[in-house]
């Protein structure tokens, strides 16, 4: 019988660092493009990046030297909050914002290197202030991109597996999001329940799918 609650907690995962990876892809965006620097600017990319090519195990292990109990942040919880990150439902959240992040950040800002610079040098000389120019010219202009960005962000913070299985393991009822319980099923030769986690995954990536394709669509169709 498929425990409902794995599927709850990964909902729960993936809707929170979705909402937490959105605004901090969209600024991390922001700030890159705007950036003069080349050097500094190439060094923060690829910082952005690396979770994307890195094995998300080895992204897990840094993670966990990180927020485990002997790491700056971890211990910095346990001695002042009393309070355990590693292996606890908020290390399945950072795992996720962690792995996903990349995701957002390359596509928003592969959406604002789109955007015709001179519409936001029109602004400034309507006297728009830089934050009205970011939202009601740059990010209005990008929200196809954008959208798109937090879709396939949401698809990877629900689908995490290796990060997920460093930081926060496998524990049942707590950690247990859907790709961990796929594993735990076929690794004890319950195929069918596995089957089972398997359906809602791709349920829900192809969901994902179809309304990206559908974004595209309609942007073409604008575009005409």
């Amino acid at each position: 019988m498929m425990d409902w609650s794995t599927v709850l907690i990964s909902m729960k995962t993936a809707s929170l660092s979705i909402f937490i990876t959105f605004f901090l892809g969209l600024f991390a965006a922001w700030a890159i493009v705007k950036m003069k620097n080349e050097p500094i600017k190439m060094f923060l990319d690829g910082v952005f990046t690396l979770p994307l090519v890195l094995p998300p195990t080895v992204v897990g292990f840094f993670l966990l030297f990180i927020f485990g109990v002997r790491g700056p942040i971890g211990k910095f919880f346990i001695d002042f909050f009393a309070y355990k990150i590693a292996f606890s439902w908020p290390a399945t959240v950072i795992a996720a914002i962690v792995m996903s992040f990349p995701l957002m950040y390359r596509s928003v800002r592969g959406a604002f290197e789109q955007v015709d610079y001179n519409l936001l040098d029109a602004g400034r000389t309507l006297g728009m202030s830089e934050w009205k120019i970011f939202w009601k010219v740059l990010f209005a202009n990008s929200l196809p991109g954008i959208i798109s960005g937090g879709i396939l962000a949401y698809a990877r913070g629900l689908g995490e597996f290796g990060a997920t299985a460093m930081l926060a393991g496998n524990i049942a009822g707590q950690t247990r999001t859907l790709p961990l319980a796929v594993y735990s099923e076929v690794a004890a030769g319950n195929m069918g329940e596995a089957f089972n986690y398997v359906l809602v995954i791709v349920f829900i990536a192809f969901i994902a799918i179809f309304i990206m394709d559908y974004i595209s669509i309609r942007k073409e169709k604008q575009w005409r």
